[in-house]
């Protein structure tokens, strides 16, 4: 009924289901995000958090069934997880054991500490499991929007990237692999669950590693970081995408896969046009505003303590496991406090990657979700600010010099 409500004395200009409204909103955004850089020195992407804050406060904000909002999300969370992956040196992590090591620690020591906080709250194992999952990925998203946005770089940037780039890799197969073990667990239904459930893990991989070696071989005869060239590389990954949607896929995993394995095939890192031009960052500011308008003022009352604690045992677990290994791995205790607190985002991914799983298990992702949406709730709005604070007191972000005016 408040729903209903708010939309009858929402005014029609700004009602995100028009044309008008929704252009409304991201002009909106923009302006905002805009100002907050210039004024207050704020990642841009606040503009989109903000816009979307109100209107989840309004009982406005989008649910993730919407086909056209969800396609584009999944489109843009296809081009940043790409982008993602083809930054990501592996051969660094053999150059660098005690860096794997580290990874390898905080995505096992976040997942298990979710997992037993939850427990001790009372939430039953079929809750508990999915959200310690999910909660093991940090935001490549909202890393990679910060970094922009200040030019940041140094040993804590790149460590931010790949570290988010391979928690979500682990939160994605994780989440898979349960999703996977229930279906598979039901006597009755295994036997007819069992080619879907390998059809989509392994057609996930092999489409991902077709696309970044289908790219690698357009690369030899462009240059593919040209504005103009850049289209090939986007065009390719929204094929896959489509692809990945018709065949039943992840969507998360193809475009990952694609930019790792692109990445592994070149030794020098790829860096294109931000977001692949205009028409990916307008696809980038619908995802923000749509995740951070996903949740309500209802399910952050019903299970915002919940979600509080879950989010503490979150921070503290990775922030132990950086801690423990810094000086074996190369990080001065400034630089690993640094990239502690960059480790908190938790955003669309984690979003889509919780629709997901309520579609395949919905007595358990009703009441997963809310408890999801407040985690992504209480994190949204604080994220960009504490990665760009970690970032500035890592020394990765430069102090602005006066008389200097920053780029986008």
């Amino acid at each position: 009924m408040a729903d209903t409500i708010s939309w009858i004395t929402m005014p029609w200009a700004l009602r995100p289901d028009t044309l008008l409204g929704a252009a409304l909103l991201l002009m909106l955004a923009a302006l905002l995000g805009e100002l907050a850089w210039r004024l207050l020195r704020w990642p841009r992407l606040m503009g989109p958090v903000l816009v979307g804050t109100v209107l989840a406060v309004a009982g406005a904000g989008a649910r993730g069934t919407e086909p056209a909002l969800r396609l584009a999300v999944d489109m843009a969370l296809a081009l940043l997880l790409f982008e993602a992956g083809a930054r990501v040196d592996l051969r660094w992590l053999h150059r660098n054991p005690w860096l794997l090591a580290t990874g390898v620690l905080e995505a096992l020591g976040a997942g298990l500490a979710v997992l037993v906080a939850a427990r001790l709250l009372g939430l039953p194992p079929e809750v508990a499991a999915p959200l310690a999952l999910i909660a093991i990925g940090v935001s490549p998203a909202v890393i990679q929007r910060v970094v922009g946005d200040g030019h940041a770089e140094g040993q804590v940037t790149e460590r931010l990237i790949l570290l988010s780039t391979l928690n979500t890799l682990v939160a994605i197969v994780g989440l898979k692999m349960l999703s996977a073990g229930v279906l598979l667990s039901d006597p009755d239904t295994w036997l007819e669950a069992l080619p879907e459930v390998l059809f989509s893990f392994s057609g996930s991989i092999l489409l991902g590693a077709a696309l970044g070696e289908g790219i690698a071989l357009v690369a030899r005869r462009f240059d593919l970081r040209d504005d103009h060239a850049a289209v090939i590389v986007l065009a390719g990954v929204l094929l896959a995408l489509v692809a990945a949607k018709t065949l039943a896929l992840s969507t998360l995993l193809v475009p990952l896969m694609a930019g790792l394995w692109l990445r592994f095939r070149y030794q020098r890192p790829w860096v294109w046009p931000r977001h692949f031009g205009s028409a990916g960052s307008v696809l980038v500011m619908v995802a923000t505003v749509a995740v951070a308008s996903a949740w309500s003022p209802s399910v952050l009352v019903a299970g915002g303590f919940t979600a509080l604690v879950l989010l503490a045992v979150r921070a503290l677990a990775k922030a132990a496991a950086v801690a423990a290994l810094a000086l074996p791995s190369g990080l001065g205790w400034r630089q690993a406090g640094a990239l502690a607190g960059g480790l908190l985002p938790l955003s669309a991914t984690a979003w889509v990657m919780g629709l997901d799983y309520a579609l395949r298990h919905p007595v358990a992702g009703a009441a997963m979700l809310p408890l999801l949406l407040a985690m992504i709730a209480l994190t949204e709005f604080a994220a960009p600010l504490v990665v760009r604070a970690a970032l500035r007191f890592a020394g990765d972000i430069e102090p602005r010099s006066p008389g200097r005016r920053d780029t986008p």
